[in-house]
Parts: structure tokens; C-alpha cells; sequence
């Protein structure tokens, strides 16, 4: 599974305005419903606090990769943010995160949820990538490097 097949252009936000996880999640999920990728926020919203409440998704370097499954979706998608500053996600390691990238999957989805999890942790596991996302000018420039860098791997 290629991060192209998941995460498109235009799904990428270079300076998210929320300053915790709450404000983040909402933020995520207003934009999925303002660009018509779901229709009911409140819905994927709650599946997303659910999932937060079993542990977070901040998996320590900065990164988090808040998750949940939605009855609206045929296919796997990915909703890719930055923050400059960074957010206190409740992350592992207690470090601020600066990359969250929401991956909603449909329902019955299970194996491609769970390559969509991995391949976007392997990814972000990757130290120069996490620098040059934050030296990125743009949304362009962000999805150029996510996408470089997923095109190393098999």
C-alpha cells in the first residue's frame, strides 16, 4: 500500500490551528465534512474520542495517528495536519506533536486499516522526514515530502 493510494493533495493541512488533542479532532473532522468526505462529523467525532479513551494515539516522535472507523467511507482515507508549535496529544513519550495523521477506515475494513497504520507509522518513524515536514512551506511541499519519502519502501 502506497501513502499515495490513502492520502491525497488536497488532504493535507500545514498549520493546524487547534492547541490539544480535543481542538485537533474537532479541526480534523470539520474539515473532512467541509471538502464533502463525510457527512456527519459528530459521528466519526465520538468514534474518535472512543478510541482515545482505550489510549492515545500519540506514538511518541512527535507523531500521532488518531484512528476510527466510519459506516460512511468505502475505502480507506487519510487526513494528513501539522502543527509548528505542537500539541499536547497525551503522546507516550509526553513529547508535543507536531504530525497527526487521521486515518479513517470503513467498517468492515481490518487488514487495510492495519497497513494503513503501519505504513504511515514506518514512514513517520523517519527523523529527516519529520524535519523537512516542519521545513515544508506548504501543502505541496508537505505531500511531496511524505511522498518521496514513501517511495523508499517496497
Amino acid at each position: 500500500m502506497k501513502i499515495s493510494e490513502i492520502l491525497s493533495n488536497d488532504f493535507i493541512i500545514a498549520d493546524l490551528a487547534g492547541k490539544d488533542k480535543a481542538s485537533i479532532l474537532s479541526e480534523l473532522t470539520n474539515f473532512l465534512e467541509t471538502h464533502g468526505a463525510i457527512k456527519n462529523r459528530e459521528t466519526l467525532h465520538s468514534a474518535l474520542i472512543e478510541r482515545e479513551k482505550l489510549g492515545s494515539t500519540g506514538i511518541g516522535e512527535n507523531v500521532a495517528i488518531p484512528h476510527a472507523k466510519s459506516e460512511e467511507l468505502d475505502k480507506i482515507m487519510t487526513l494528513f495536519g501539522r502543527s509548528i508549535g505542537g500539541i499536547d496529544f497525551d503522546s507516550l513519550d509526553k513529547k508535543p506533536v507536531h504530525f497527526v495523521c487521521l486515518v479513517v477506515a470503513p467498517v468492515h475494513s481490518t487488514g487495510h486499516h492495519l497497513k494503513a497504520l503501519a505504513r504511515i507509522s514506518r514512514l513517520l518513524k523517519n527523523e529527516n522526514l519529520r524535519q523537512n515536514i516542519l521545513k515544508a512551506q506548504s501543502e505541496k511541499e508537505i505531500y511531496s515530502c511524505l511522498l518521496d519519502e514513501d517511495a523508499k519502501f517496497i
